[in-house]
């Protein structure tokens, strides 16, 4: 465990305790709420780690490294943007998806193109999206943060 990890627990734990010790019912109440929205996130978010764990376990490192690495060029750019950009990945389980990445060789610029297409292209959401904003305004929304995406990948790609 990482000393930044032992930090923040043992920060949690006196805060906690400060928190009982101020107010009782607040906090037996936070933690009720805490407990109950973790048992809502923890089975989708094993779900998708482990289809995903599995997928970066059958997938050679090789490949990824070909297709994501350092020599994959526009190819590897475009992969990142266009999976991103479809995907339908929370954010908080994208991170571990990201390291999983890396060290299976991709290159920070590509996992950075596709983390951001992530977070801000939604071609599955289209759909609703354009329901309430209208097309074109959700096509240009895309467009653009398309757009915006792979330049940051370029930028990480120029400071890493």
């Amino acid at each position: 465990m990482s000393s930044n990890a032992i930090i923040f627990i043992a920060l949690s734990v006196v805060l906690s305790i400060i928190s009982f010790f101020l107010d009782r019912k607040k906090t037996i109440a936070g933690f009720k709420k805490g407990w109950s929205m973790f048992k809502n996130v923890l089975f989708p978010f094993l779900s998708i780690l482990i289809v995903v764990s599995i997928l970066l376990y059958l997938i050679p490192p090789n490949l990824i490294s070909q297709y994501l690495g350092r020599d994959s060029g526009v190819l590897g750019f475009s992969i990142a943007a266009i999976i991103g950009a479809i995907a339908m990945i929370p954010g908080f389980i994208s991170y571990p998806i990201a390291a999983g990445l890396i060290q299976q060789g991709a290159t920070y610029a590509v996992v950075a193109t596709f983390m951001t297409t992530l977070m801000m292209v939604g071609v599955i959401t289209l759909p609703l999206e354009s329901k309430y904003f209208g097309m074109k305004v959700a096509v240009l929304r895309n467009a653009l943060n398309f757009a915006a995406a792979i330049a940051i990948g370029l930028l990480v790609g120029l400071i890493l």
